[in-house]
């Protein structure tokens, strides 16, 4: 796929969180915007950033890398980011990941049949696994905090 196309699938996905997140909890898309903005400029840097790096590292490492890195209390615009990010519901960004998810499932259901049984096996591990994973990491934390 290229970049241009890359550029405008980010764009309906940015506009489609911004309805997303103004339907759902109530946030108007004067205060979305911004921020849904900021998170496709970070995507689209990511993307960027994997299609001229050798080797087989996926745009989402680079998109979470630079996240990270533009969130960082030392960086300049942090404070800006981080307050126009939390004007974003991120469950709100699950409607067009998932819808796409769906697409891409419904497109390529001949090569699912052929994994078999086998995949829900390991979906029902991967997802018991996550959710166990996160708990003990939520109960540690609350912990610490004195929060339990």
């Amino acid at each position: 796929m290229k970049f241009k196309e890359k550029f405008f699938i980010l764009l309906i996905t940015a506009a489609i969180s911004v309805i997303a997140n103004w339907v759902g909890p109530g946030i108007s898309p004067l205060q979305g915007i911004p921020g849904v903005l900021i998170l496709a400029a970070i995507s689209l840097a990511g993307i960027g950033i994997a299609d001229i790096m050798p080797g087989k590292i996926p745009a989402v490492a680079y998109i979470v890398t630079l996240a990270t890195i533009v969130t960082i209390p030392a960086f300049p615009l942090s404070d800006f980011i981080s307050y126009h990010t939390g004007n974003v519901d991120f469950t709100t960004l699950c409607t067009p990941i998932l819808a796409y998810a769906g697409i891409y499932t419904g497109e390529n259901l001949d090569n699912l049949k052929k994994t078999g049984p086998k995949i829900i096996i390991l979906s029902i591990f991967v997802i018991l696994g996550t959710y166990i994973g996160s708990s003990i990491i939520a109960q540690i934390i609350l912990k610490m905090i004195g929060q339990i």
